[in-house]
């Protein structure tokens, strides 16, 4: 069974995590430069086969797109233009960050290993995923 990629869209770095092939867990996947993650997800897709694209999208409070939703509707673009017959949803990802420090702490992750951005980024995306995923059941 194909897998489900999350997605956490940064400037600098993009975290990634999967789903098990069950659809009922996420796992941290990797961090990719924004300008290589069309590249490396098309060399997982044929390794592994994606069925889903499940993008962090950034909101306000007052659930409007925040600033930086100019950025991922970029790529959003971008993704569907590369994979124009693989769908994707878009996540809240409010609070994503927090609650990726949360979980390093509370597996306890040392506090130099806490402060990697990219161990950061892989987490938020994969809190995403896990979040669209607990939504299906």
């Amino acid at each position: 069974m194909n897998r489900i990629i999350g997605i956490d869209y940064g400037k600098k770095r993009i975290g990634l995590a999967v789903s098990d092939p069950l659809r009922m867990f996420a796992s941290p996947l990797d961090t990719v430069p924004p300008a290589k993650i069309i590249e490396y997800l098309k060399q997982y897709a044929a390794k592994e086969g994606i069925s889903l694209f499940v993008v962090g999208y950034p909101m306000n409070l007052d659930n409007t797109p925040a600033e930086a939703a100019r950025y991922v509707d970029e790529f959003l673009r971008r993704l569907h233009n590369s994979f124009p017959d693989i769908p994707v949803e878009r996540e809240d990802e409010r609070f994503t960050s927090v609650l990726a420090h949360r979980a390093m702490i509370d597996g306890g992750m040392k506090k130099m290993d806490r402060r990697d951005k990219a161990v950061v980024d892989k987490i938020s995306a994969a809190i995403i995923l896990q979040t669209y995923l607990d939504r299906q059941k």
